[in-house]
Formats: C-alpha cells, sequence, structure tokens
C-alpha cells in the first residue's frame, strides 16, 4: 500500500484530500471532485471524493482524531485492512498517509438500530461475523486483545486523567477491582479465540440490498479476540450511540435466534440447544466487558478528542449499564 507523506489538517479537510486524490485518481480533473463529508464518526473525520454522481469509483478520507494513537494501533488496522480485503471481507486500502487512510467507498447504506434487530438482516450479519471469525493470519493463534488493551486504557485514566474525572464516573479504586474481576470471571469461561471486528456498532454495517449481503467497515479495533465479547459487544450496539436505550438490547429469544444462525454457520451443521445456551451464557457475560471497555475509551476521548460529542455523558451510561446488569448477567449459569 503506498504510504504519502501528506498531512490532512483536521479543520479543513479539503485541501490535504485534493492532494491524495491528485495521486490516486490523477485523471480526475480537480474542479469536477465532489465532495461529501459524513458526520457519523466519533473517532475519525471522513469524507467522500468522487466525480460520478453514483459515486461508483469514490476515494473516502479518513483523518484519525486527535491523540487517538492512545487508543488505536495503526500499522496494527492497516495489517487487519489488508487481512480482511484478502479474505473478500473489506473494500480496497488505496493508501496511507501521515494522519489517516484511503480506501474504496463501499455501496449500500450504513445501518441504524432499527435495522439490526430485523431477522432478514440480523441473520446476515451473523453470517458475516461467523466468516470473519474463522479467518487464521498465522498458524498458532495469538492471546486475545482485551485484557491488555482495558489495562492500557485504565493506566491511562488513571495516572492522566483521574483527578478530573467527574463525580459521576466510579472512583479509580472501583475500576481497579471491577477490571480484575472481570478478568477472573471471563478468562474461565473458555470462550475460543478468534479474529474480531470489536467494534460492530450500527454504523460500521453497510447492507447491500441489490446483492442482499452485508459487509463490516472500520478496523480500528479490530483484532485477535474472545469470540463472545464480539458478539456481546455488538449486541450492545442495539441500544444505540447517540441516543442509547438499552431497552433494545436484544431479547433472549432474538440472542437465541442469532446464536443459532451464527453457530450453524460456523459449523456448517445444525447448533444443539446445548451449544446455543452456553454461548448465549459466554456472550451476555463478556457484554459485561464491552460496556467497560468503551466507558474507559469514551474517558480518555473525553479528554482529547476534538470531534463534537459528549464523551463523559457516554462513559457514564456505559458505566452505569455496567454495574445495572452485573447482578443479573454474574448468576446465568454456564449449562455443564
Amino acid at each position: 500500500v503506498p504510504c504519502f507523506s501528506v498531512t490532512v489538517e483536521q479543520d479543513d479537510i479539503l485541501p490535504g484530500a485534493l492532494r491524495l486524490i491528485r495521486e490516486l485518481r490523477p485523471h480526475w480533473k480537480p474542479e469536477q471532485v465532489r465532495t461529501k463529508r459524513f458526520k457519523d464518526g466519533i473517532t475519525n473525520k471522513l469524507l467522500a471524493c468522487y466525480v460520478e454522481e453514483d459515486m461508483r469509483d469514490c476515494v473516502l478520507v479518513r483523518v484519525y482524531g486527535e491523540r487517538t494513537e492512545l487508543l488505536v494501533d495503526r500499522e496494527n488496522e492497516v495489517r487487519n485492512f489488508q487481512l480482511l480485503r484478502a479474505h473478500g471481507c473489506a473494500p480496497k486500502l488505496y493508501c496511507t498517509f501521515q494522519n489517516g487512510l484511503c480506501y474504496e467507498y463501499v455501496q449500500g447504506v450504513a445501518l441504524g438500530p432499527e435495522h439490526i434487530r430485523e431477522p432478514q438482516l440480523f441473520r446476515l450479519i451473523a453470517l458475516e461475523m461467523a466468516k470473519i471469525h474463522t479467518i487464521h493470519a498465522n498458524g498458532s493463534l495469538p492471546k486475545p486483545t482485551l485484557w491488555h488493551k482495558m489495562h492500557r486504557y485504565f493506566t491511562l485514566v488513571k495516572d492522566e486523567i483521574s483527578p478530573s474525572l467527574s463525580a459521576d464516573v466510579p472512583k479509580v479504586e472501583v475500576l481497579e477491582q471491577e477490571l480484575a474481576w472481570l478478568k477472573e470471571h471471563l478468562s474461565q469461561l473458555d470462550s475460543p479465540v478468534v479474529f474480531c471486528h470489536n467494534d460492530l456498532l450500527c454504523k460500521n454495517i453497510i447492507y447491500d440490498s441489490d446483492k442482499g449481503r452485508v459487509c463490516f467497515i472500520d478496523y480500528e479495533y479490530a483484532g485477535y479476540n474472545y469470540q463472545a465479547f464480539d458478539i456481546g459487544n455488538h449486541f450492545n450496539e442495539f441500544a444505540g450511540v447517540n441516543v442509547v436505550d438499552y431497552s433494545r438490547y436484544p431479547a433472549r429469544e432474538t440472542q437465541v435466534q442469532w446464536l443459532r444462525y451464527y453457530l450453524e454457520a460456523q459449523k456448517g451443521t445444525a447448533a444443539s440447544p446445548r451449544e446455543v445456551e452456553r454461548l448465549y451464557a459466554q456472550v451476555n457475560k463478556f457484554a459485561l466487558a464491552s460496556h467497560f471497555f468503551w466507558a474507559l475509551w469514551a474517558l480518555i476521548q473525553n479528554q482529547y478528542s476534538t470531534i463534537s460529542f459528549d464523551f463523559l455523558r457516554y462513559a457514564v451510561i456505559r458505566f452505569n449499564q455496567y454495574f445495572k446488569v452485573k447482578p443479573q448477567v454474574s448468576a446465568l449459569e454456564m449449562p455443564k
């Protein structure tokens, strides 16, 4: 993948984007280039550049958010992008530049919380996740990234952010105890370590109705992790991001149907009730870790991000939900 020594200004993306377009699409006339800004992302800034009305050939220019290298390993992201592309699960990566990357636009509609609960769509999502979970980059399976990342985020919060934390956020000592509890409790569940997306919120799922398939985008957090974390994290995203409503968390029947689709896609045969039940327990327990992970993430973003989003409020919502569901989730029995 070519790497250009161009830096694109966060607050004035267009000039830098056009310099990149001159390299990537030299036949485009600069005065004919149209642009469209996507405002859904809360980590990066994203601009589409194209000349045709239908955006058939369109270059997406993504500029990394302020200090996001604290949260994301950018070299790893490029490797994951190429790995997923090699398995037919990602668009083309055109280039990287000093503070971002350019890639192919995926045709289709970015989903919302109202879509991902529809059975015909959640079946496609379960099948695509099952496909990604079978990717192996190398012979031996690496360790899950969850504990290393969560520990790093916690250390950042403790060392750099805790003095300025609002009273609504649990004390650092409490966070430390919870992190230790999560690691001890969840590490014993025997959830397989697989290649995960790790950030499957609605807007990272593109549905192409013509082809009848979904594609996952944005691989910043992708990497080897617990299978149950990836699914539990996605179930948490049923609640939405801008307006968070946990009454939309999928009911048991929805989850069981989703997990059955997933397991059958992975195995190629029917899943037994015990297998579904076991995955159901693992997923709901790992959904706790997802709340904790994104709450820590939001505290760091609150400190450094220039994107207009109430990260502190989001952190408080995720911590509150964590403590609310912890008793019932801890009580879930793993089937023998």
